[in-house]
């Protein structure tokens, strides 16, 4: 299990990176086709706090499905929406690398990855049923952070596992400003 300090030891980017994670509940997908193209899809991903992964429910039908089986290097963005009036350059974003791996229904790993899952999209509780659907596990080995305008930095698989762990957490309530 991934273990975290607590709140107050808490590096900003750190804390910005979990934020993109639990704001956000689509990403952007890079898988790579037989042939080396990239082949880029939308995913609804969820964090997984036991290992530190992100979880996708995918269609065995779907191209990027076949594209992992093939290939399981895979590139996740997560990132900010754009706001009318703010500098483009500036948005906050994520780009993870990892390993996809298929997990095998009705193993620990599957059945807590799929309550994380349903945590986040109890709609798609339905779906978990259908046979051609699969939950993937994406192991992160990395990251790439873009917090600002002049604020990137790599991000190693601890603290990006870190990040994903606290983004599965409640956020913490805010503290009312003193005047």
């Amino acid at each position: 299990m991934v273990t975290l300090a607590t709140a107050e030891h808490r590096p900003r980017l750190v804390l910005a990176a979990a934020g993109l994670l639990r704001a956000h509940r689509v990403a952007a997908l890079a898988t790579l086709e037989a042939d080396g193209s990239p082949f880029v899809s939308m995913v609804p991903f969820a964090p997984e706090p036991e290992q530190g992964w992100l979880v996708l429910h995918v269609s065995a039908l779907a191209q990027h499905s076949g594209n992992m089986a093939r290939e399981p290097r895979v590139s996740l963005l997560v990132m900010q929406p754009e706001q009318a009036g703010q500098p483009v350059h500036a948005l906050p974003r994520l780009t993870l690398l990892g390993q996809a791996s298929p997990l095998e229904p009705g193993s620990e790993s599957w059945a807590r990855c799929r309550a994380a899952y349903l945590a986040r999209f109890p709609e798609a509780e339905p779906m978990t049923q259908l046979g051609d659907f699969r939950f993937v596990a994406i192991r992160p080995e990395g990251a790439r952070q873009i917090a600002g305008f002049g604020t990137a930095r790599s991000v190693e698989a601890d603290e990006l596992r870190g990040a994903i762990v606290l983004a599965a957490e409640p956020p913490a309530p805010e503290v009312p400003a003193q005047s």
